[in-house]
């Protein structure tokens, strides 16, 4: 028995350097990842739709036909997720990414307004009747975009998504060519109505959600309106709903990713649909949603998602951007009226 070892004999030199360079290592790796989350912890710019579908048009060779701003807009949305700072950083599973929410919440939420505009696209902007067949390229690339977000292995998320973005560049070159009638986009009221009850829904909720920060009464108004409706389970007349504390910055940043998608699927449907809504006069009420959901963006100039009571002295940033959408949605509701009428 090594009689020395236990009594605490000390490391050889040799060992000891070995176990120095191997701290170093380690510091050295813990600085750039602390460094890289830094660097990644940011979101994108906005991007203008049109410049931006001009440009790649022109690249291409291509046509800007109707449809084609909104097509390669979503196209260009699943491209900044996927090749921003830091790249994809949902599915993670090492520092620094591991080490990050805010930006990951981010992403799914600009993935939800993604796969929102992918099946609006395939069910609704690309055929002309409910008895048309689907485009096979747009159907693919709903599937894609509706993998798992977290995925990091066999397949990779990123690969999906990468495989959704081919199918739609597909899309595109039929839809931009001329001598192709089999790729199509109808800008028809009755088609922007119900993408545009997609996106109510999805405010309201992220609403509802955002100003349950600071806990509330409500009321059970599901069964309001209809005297016969029923429902599965019964659920209380009242009940306090208040978000858990740890959940406040990833709805938060949830919010700011769906926000950042809208603005720019609503900006290039302002292009692709100006004919449906200049003659209802509703071009500026596109336009004033657009400006609301803007305000979203603006800079975040505390280090941490603040969320004091509803008239405290410590603000709550999760009210404000609730504000926000909830104007916005108030705007929409008006529109998508408007054009439900004839």
């Amino acid at each position: 028995m090594n009689w020395n070892f236990l009594q605490g004999e000390e490391l050889s030199p040799k060992g000891g350097l070995v176990a120095k360079l191997a701290g170093g290592i380690f510091a050295l790796y813990l600085a750039i990842s602390m460094a890289l989350s830094w660097w990644w912890d940011t979101e994108p710019p906005l991007f203008d739709v049109l410049n931006n579908a001009t440009k790649i048009a022109t690249r291409n060779n291509q046509n800007i036909v109707t449809g084609y701003t909104t097509a390669i807009t979503l196209h260009q949305l699943a491209d900044t997720l996927l090749n921003k700072r830091g790249g994809y950083l949902s599915n993670d599973v090492f520092p620094p990414g591991a080490w990050l929410d805010n930006i990951p919440n981010w992403e799914f939420g600009v993935l939800v307004q993604i796969r929102d505009m992918a099946r609006a696209m395939r069910v609704d902007f690309s055929r002309s009747q409910s008895q048309s067949s689907e485009d096979t390229d747009l159907s693919e690339a709903e599937g894609k975009f509706f993998f798992d977000n977290a995925s990091w292995l066999l397949p990779q998320s990123e690969d999906e998504y990468h495989d959704g973005q081919k199918h739609l560049e597909t899309y595109l070159a039929r839809l931009s060519d001329p001598d192709n009638t089999n790729a199509q986009f109808y800008a028809r009221a009755d088609n922007l109505r119900n993408w545009l009850t997609g996106v109510e829904t999805r405010l309201g909720s992220l609403s509802q959600r955002l100003s349950q920060s600071v806990g509330k009464r409500q009321l059970n108004i599901d069964l309001m309106g209809d005297s016969a409706a029923t429902q599965a389970t019964s659920t209380p007349q009242e009940e306090e709903i208040k978000t858990s504390w740890t959940q406040l910055d990833n709805i938060f940043y949830e919010a700011r990713g769906q926000t950042w998608a809208l603005i720019h699927l609503l900006s290039a449907i302002d292009q692709d649909f100006a004919d449906v809504l200049d003659k209802k006069n509703a071009r500026i009420g596109l336009r004033q949603i657009v400006r609301e959901l803007e305000s979203t963006q603006d800079t975040v100039w505390s280090p941490v998602i603040l969320n004091g009571s509803g008239m405290g002295f410590v603000a709550n940033h999760s009210l404000v951007m609730a504000s926000h959408i909830s104007r916005a949605n108030a705007a929409l509701s008006d529109l998508r009226q408007l054009l439900e009428q004839g």
